[in-house]
């Protein structure tokens, strides 16, 4: 109070000073009006003096919120992988000309689709050739059974001799197994001639052929094409094998795979719309990277947008995504708002707000946390009141003026570790 009486008085001074200037200059007391100059500036000087050494005129306002337990999602969060289910690369099983591609690149072709068609004249013949083979022996054989046939009755004779059965019967067999060769042989044909006509043995996308009608293909050519599966497809992503001792112990209690859920989020940020479930844990650890590899199956529907060149979906083979492996059940655990939590070298900590309405610091240990709420496994309990809003102004032991802070948003799922 003195204080603030005293800068009244530097006040008042001042402007009886300022009318004292007026009277002067009216009078045309010039050099009176210099030497009340100084005696101004000094007075300002002063009165600047005292209102910076002058305190804060009260307790800074600060918003509070109170501890309180809360349901959250546990989830943890890693870098993962789409891989389709199913890849096949297509290629040429004969060698011959190509005459025809029958898709278009960047299509998605059926099981049983035609993509390429070869040159089948050559193949046609081949196999009319072998078949000419198959039906003389076939006559031949016919032939052959009859002779045995006549020799075995005329054993039963005095004409018949068992020498003459035995060599019917060794001509008849011989006639026999050359026919088997040659309808072998037949059946290679026909198979080749089969291969002149290349088909899709998957649903799926299909890429960029590799080559054009004219070329000769054979299989040395390499791939022709490959055909990608594409719904569902597979999300993989590497795991820390103390991670992965942690979620065993979270999440088998509470039925393993299916205690849990796989969401990911696409490379420009949006979360995809169909979650995914865990169906695999490899049964070795990369020794290159400590981890062990977890696989999920997720859906990869069509989009309801149309195209000129077909169907359009959201994933793609061997796109990168973040995963988020959360738990199917929220969890109860002791929560306060995000914006009360700082950190410093010596950790996380929030200021309460003690009996005596004091400021005071307490080191807190975080657990899984969403954008808005913070998880506190040590350092709080129920009940307390912590600071959200006004941290700026705070300092450790500073009686503070508290009240209710603004509610935070509520998270949208998945809750981000």
């Amino acid at each position: 109070m003195a204080q603030r009486r005293r800068n009244r008085d530097l006040l008042s001074h001042s402007l009886d000073f300022g009318r004292f200037l007026g009277a002067c200059y009216r009078d045309g007391m010039i050099g009176a009006l210099r030497a009340t100059l100084l005696a101004i500036g000094l007075a300002l000087a002063a009165l600047t003096a005292a209102l910076a050494q002058q305190g804060p005129g009260g307790p800074p306002s600060v918003g509070v919120a109170r501890v309180e337990m809360q349901p959250i999602t546990q989830t943890n969060e890693f870098v993962g992988r789409i891989q389709a289910i199913e890849r096949v690369d297509i290629v040429a099983r004969v060698s011959a000309f190509l005459d025809k591609v029958e898709f278009r690149d960047g299509a998605e072709v059926a099981k049983g689709d035609v993509l390429y068609r070869l040159e089948r004249p050559p193949f046609e013949a081949d196999l009319a050739a072998k078949q000419a083979v198959a039906d003389q022996i076939a006559a031949q054989l016919r032939n052959a059974d009859i002779a045995l046939e006549r020799a075995q009755t005329l054993l039963k004779t005095q004409a018949g001799a068992q020498a003459n059965v035995d060599a019917t019967l060794a001509t008849q067999r011989s006639y026999a197994a050359q026919l088997d060769g040659a309808r072998a042989s037949v059946r290679q044909s026909q198979i080749n001639l089969d291969y002149t006509v290349i088909a899709s043995p998957i649903d799926g996308k299909i890429g960029r052929t590799a080559v054009t009608p004219g070329n000769v293909v054979s299989p040395g050519s390499g791939t022709l094409v490959t055909v990608v599966g594409q719904d569902p497809m597979y999300v993989l992503f590497p795991v820390s094998v103390r991670t992965v001792i942690e979620l065993r112990a979270r999440y088998v209690p509470l039925g393993g795979f299916d205690a849990v859920v796989i969401r990911i989020k696409l490379p420009d940020g949006r979360l995809y719309t169909h979650p995914a479930r865990l169906d695999f844990v490899d049964n070795r650890v990369d020794t290159t990277t400590d981890t062990i590899l977890l696989r999920g199956v997720i859906p990869n529907p069509p989009l309801p947008v149309r195209t000129a060149r077909g169907t359009v979906r959201e994933l793609s083979d061997q796109e990168f995504v973040t995963v988020y492996l959360e738990g199917v059940k929220p969890v109860e655990v002791l929560a306060v708002p995000r914006a009360a939590v700082l950190t410093d070298q010596r950790g996380d900590y929030v200021y309460v707000v003690d009996k005596d309405s004091k400021a005071q610091r307490q080191d807190v240990k975080l657990g899984q946390s969403t954008p808005s709420t913070a998880a506190v496994e040590h350092g709080l309990e129920v009940g307390e009141l912590v600071i959200v809003e006004g941290l700026q102004r705070v300092r450790p032991g500073q009686v503070v003026l508290a009240s209710p802070a603004t509610p935070a948003p509520t998270d949208s799922p998945p809750a981000i570790r």
